[in-house]
């Protein structure tokens, strides 16, 4: 099963049949939804970012603590994936995603009114597992519209789109952080949270009860260990997985790097933030233009050579102190922006052989790529010691595991 993700001579794949399915209104309406779905991952996290330092000395938290709240909502986020999917492939996908912005809601708020450090890393679990229903369930709603190339190319674009969410966070929060103090951010979250719930009952169900999966959602957990077995399936999760660490590595490692090591001001360390956005942007929009024509898995393999030459470079800077913060900030930014080639292709690659399934491998993808965030994030945080070291140390290890993982594991996607 080493073939290429593009299924006809041109490269574009054909539509899964969606004569079954209530078809999607035109326009921007839902391309606006199921971006804002996939870009609950990012503006729950990148919104605060700004306010950590302020947080840790609200709390009188040491810094690894405070990043520890990163780790919090990774553990939700992955784990509540596992669920999700499953659910979504029997219920269909509107309903589950409507419980999970709820528990959105009620986590964010459990945020706001926080007292300790402890007590936000539990209500961050709780934000996250809500979250996590729209991520995972959107992509497997495209998936149930598409398939191989075309699903990668859609992701791309939805992708791109939800990027502004990321772009602004950190400029937004650090706003919000200087008029009305950080707990405002969070009470933002959920009028996100709500505004979204009402959106989403403005388009249609994808999943039609004739193509839903009729096993128990105990019998669908039990399957992941088979889905595990698939080498091809996990080349390409884990390939985004040791990404993902990196990513999250960036995520909770750069407030302190910058803001208290290279004393940058809040307002400057957002605008770097949004640099590495604008390059994830741009690779998105360059990997769905080619996608078709070149193949997913082409890209893919491109994307994660990059990341690991880049990250090997990032941990030589991180060692020797070279260049200072404009290297670092630099090279970090070619390191991010290597997204936009490995996300959606790893994601589509994973999802190819198993259209019955799309929930529970867009699950099992998710809970891979965010629990390799969980260890990045922590890990950063177990190295901390004022320095950037273990920001860069982490994501060299990173870029490396990430080529590693598709050309060793994923039969057939070695140069």
């Amino acid at each position: 099963m080493s073939h290429e993700l593009a299924s006809s001579a041109d490269g574009l794949a054909a539509p899964v049949d969606t004569s079954s399915v209530s078809p999607l209104p035109p326009g921007r309406r839902v391309l606006a939804l199921l971006s804002a779905l996939m870009g609950f991952a990012s503006i729950s996290t990148d919104l605060y970012l700004p306010a950590m330092p302020a947080m840790g000395r609200d709390f009188g938290a040491d810094p690894g603590s405070i990043e520890l709240t990163v780790s919090g909502f990774l553990i939700g986020f992955s784990l509540g994936q596992l669920f999700w999917g499953p659910v979504g492939d029997r219920y269909g996908r509107r309903l589950p995603v409507a419980v999970g912005l709820l528990l959105f809601v009620i986590g964010s708020a459990g945020c706001a009114i926080s007292g300790s450090a402890a007590e936000m890393m539990l209500w961050r679990v709780v934000q996250a597992i809500g979250a996590c229903s729209g991520v995972v369930l959107a992509r497997a709603m495209v998936r149930d519209l598409y398939e191989g190339s075309r699903a990668a190319q859609m992701l791309s674009i939805l992708i791109t789109v939800m990027a502004v969410a990321p772009l602004l966070g950190p400029i937004v929060g650090g706003q919000i952080l200087a008029i009305a103090g950080w707990r405002s951010i969070f009470w933002v979250l959920v009028a996100v949270g709500l505004a979204t719930l009402a959106a989403l009952f403005t388009v249609p169900e994808t999943l039609p009860a004739s193509r839903r999966n009729k096993n128990s959602i105990t019998d669908a957990v039990l399957g992941y260990g088979k889905l595990l077995a698939n080498r091809r399936l996990l080349g390409f999760a884990a390939a985004g997985g040791f990404f993902y660490a990196g990513i999250y590595a960036y995520i909770a490692g750069t407030p302190f790097a910058y803001i208290d090591y290279y004393h940058v001001p809040v307002g400057l360390y957002g605008v770097l933030f949004a640099l590495g956005i604008v390059g994830i942007m741009v690779t998105n929009m360059v990997n769905s233009r080619l996608v078709t024509r070149l193949g997913s898995t082409t890209l893919l393999r491109f994307g994660t050579f990059g990341a690991m030459a880049s990250g090997f470079a990032i941990l030589v800077a991180g060692a020797t102190g070279w260049g200072g913060l404009w290297a670092l900030t630099t090279l970090l930014f070619v390191f991010v922006s290597w997204s936009g080639l490995i996300v959606a292709n790893s994601i589509g690659g994973a999802l190819q052989d198993f259209p019955e399934q799309a929930g529970a491998v867009s699950a099992l993808v998710g809970a891979i790529h965010y629990g390799s965030g969980i260890a990045g994030s922590a890990a950063v945080s177990a190295l901390a010691d004022g320095t950037p070291w273990g920001l860069t140390l982490v994501i060299g290890v990173a870029g490396i595991g990430s080529f590693a993982s598709l050309v060793l594991v994923a039969p057939g996607q070695a140069p």
